[in-house]
């Protein structure tokens, strides 16, 4: 099976798909925005754009394994609400697994992985099931 073969059958080829993804990195700017005014990163625009990058990269594999953009997952809130929750906590885990490396600023921590989870759930998790409850609209 070809990538291509796969990545067609995890991602929806429906506009709304586009719409969900770019707001998906709106929610994890959100994140990372407020994060870097609460005292993390402040005056460091690279250390910003490296962490954002990081969710951004660790969302887009997951949430495309985990299936959150395929079309099955925009007719149920259930499986929206699922999907986002595992492919959220999956790639804040593969974040703190970068940040053990030299290019990701920081260190692995629980409670910036805890921190991150919740924040990003309070944000994806209701954008998500926005986006089905339009999709099921229409």
């Amino acid at each position: 099976m070809s990538v291509e073969t796969t990545v067609r059958g995890r991602v929806d080829p429906a506009p709304l798909t586009a719409v969900a993804a770019a707001g998906d990195l709106v929610c994890i700017g959100l994140f990372v925005g407020v994060g870097s005014t609460v005292g993390h990163s402040i005056g460091n625009p690279v250390r910003i754009a490296i962490t954002f990058s990081t969710f951004a990269l660790a969302w887009g594999v997951v949430s495309l394994l985990a299936g959150v953009h395929a079309a099955e997952t925009h007719r149920s809130l259930q499986a929206t609400a699922g999907r986002t929750v595992l492919a959220w906590v999956v790639g804040a885990a593969l974040v703190q697994g970068l940040r053990w490396t030299d290019p990701v600023p920081g260190n692995p921590a629980l409670a910036f992985y805890l921190v991150s989870v919740g924040v990003g759930l309070a944000l994806l998790v209701p954008w998500r099931l926005g986006v089905t409850a339009l999709a099921r609209r229409a």
